[in-house]
């Protein structure tokens, strides 16, 4: 299966060439990660995508020094919703209603019931809700990254709030909980490039019941 094939030949890639992604490949992440599911379809986060090398240098500090921020060629931040709020909500679902073109009972009804629960909720609780629907996206934007030949490294390794002011996303009502320099693996100066891949054994991930 190609898929496969494509996901073993992919690793968390420690050093990258600085080469330039053409922007049609860039174009399919940002796809795959548009067309991800999320709890109710709130999509409650956004992607930040970073090429300005000026900008880079100054998040590489706050991300322990890794070289791939700087080396990469498109930097990927996925930032989430700070909390949900009525607004938020309701965006989404007059988009649902508008892209589908009819209003449905069951659906205003399900959109009450967010509606009474989400925005009174501590703002941590729904912070931590938002970033797991980004990280199903952030996966997905790696799988996708892999089936172009491309690399990545997946990347919690920094200072959130450093980089939430240097993005200025405080003010936009964001968090940012996870990275991903996309780009190419620079070979002769990653210590990872030929090592095995290490997973543990099936029977030990796995339980059939």
């Amino acid at each position: 299966m190609e898929l496969i094939d494509k996901l073993k030949w992919r690793y968390a890639a420690k050093a990258m060439n600085g080469k330039k992604v053409p922007q049609e490949k860039i174009d399919q992440i940002i796809e795959a990660i548009s067309l991800s599911p999320t709890s109710s379809g709130l999509q409650p986060f956004e992607v930040f995508v970073i090429t300005d090398q000026a900008i880079k240098e100054k998040i590489r500090p706050v991300s322990w020094n890794q070289s791939m921020v700087t080396d990469c060629s498109h930097l990927l931040v996925f930032a989430a919703w700070d909390t949900y709020t009525e607004d938020r909500i309701n965006h989404m679902f007059d988009l649902t209603n508008e892209i589908r073109g009819f209003k449905n009972e069951g659906w205003e009804n399900y959109r009450q019931q967010l509606l009474k629960v989400y925005p009174p909720r501590d703002a941590e609780v729904n912070f931590q809700h938002a970033a797991r629907q980004a990280y199903i996206a952030f996966t997905n934007a790696m799988t996708a990254a892999a089936f172009l030949g491309l690399d990545c490294t997946p990347m919690e390794g920094f200072e959130p709030e450093a980089v939430d002011e240097i993005l200025n996303l405080k003010e936009k009502g964001l968090r940012s909980c996870v990275m991903l320099p996309v780009g190419y693996r620079d070979a002769e100066k990653d210590w990872l490039v030929n090592l095995p891949k290490v997973r543990k054994p099936l029977q030990e991930l796995v339980t059939n019941i």
